[in-house]
């Protein structure tokens, strides 16, 4: 016995996916959940943003994609970090498809108990947006290897006259100490 279909396919269906009504009349989009049908038009939606504060250590981009998600279509996502070191500031940014959805997630996120942090959560106005807070969004976070890249940058090879300056510097920064140490009355040979 095969699934129940309408117009030769399933009932469950992804929400991208169109029916041949739905191409011939662009203007409006249909939503199939269950046996009711909401039709909407397609040019009313607009993106809403959502600002979520006080984010616990450990609900990175990946675990909130995953949670958020549930509420609707992410556009982008942005987990703000600091710049030297990686870690979270604990604030984020979050675009949805939908500016109703935005709201909704708003309204049932604000004071939400998470991990022992109880988020804040409003919907930002067009005005407060701006798209440098959208640089890095939708990107995986990779740490910087700080102590590698210390490691080469002190281990790579210079020019001889940058050497010679070197050997120099530290020449006569061991002569001054000697000297200081000779006045204190302190022997001591460096070599």
């Amino acid at each position: 016995m095969s699934a129940p279909t309408r117009n030769d396919r399933p009932l469950k269906r992804p929400r991208l996916q169109t029916d041949s009504k739905e191409v011939a009349n662009p203007t409006s989009s249909t939503t199939s959940i269950g046996d009711q049908d909401t039709t909407k038009q397609a040019g009313s939606e607009t993106p809403g943003v959502v600002y979520l504060g006080r984010i616990p250590h450990g609900f990175y981009e990946d675990e909130m994609r995953a949670y958020f998600s549930q509420f609707g279509t992410i556009d982008r996502l942005r987990l703000c970090r600091n710049k030297a070191t990686g870690k979270s500031k604990h604030y984020a940014f979050i675009q949805f498809s939908s500016s109703e959805v935005a709201r909704i997630v708003a309204e049932t996120m604000n004071n939400y108990l998470l991990y022992g942090h109880i988020l804040k959560c409003k919907v930002l106005a067009e005005s407060e947006c701006d798209e440098r807070m959208w640089v890095g969004a939708n990107r995986k976070w990779k740490v910087a290897p700080l102590a590698k890249i210390r490691r080469l940058k002190h281990e790579r090879r210079r020019p001889p006259e940058a050497w010679a300056k070197l050997q120099k510097r530290e020449g006569s920064r061991r002569l001054n100490k000697a000297k200081t140490w000779e006045t204190a009355g302190i022997s001591y040979s460096l070599g």
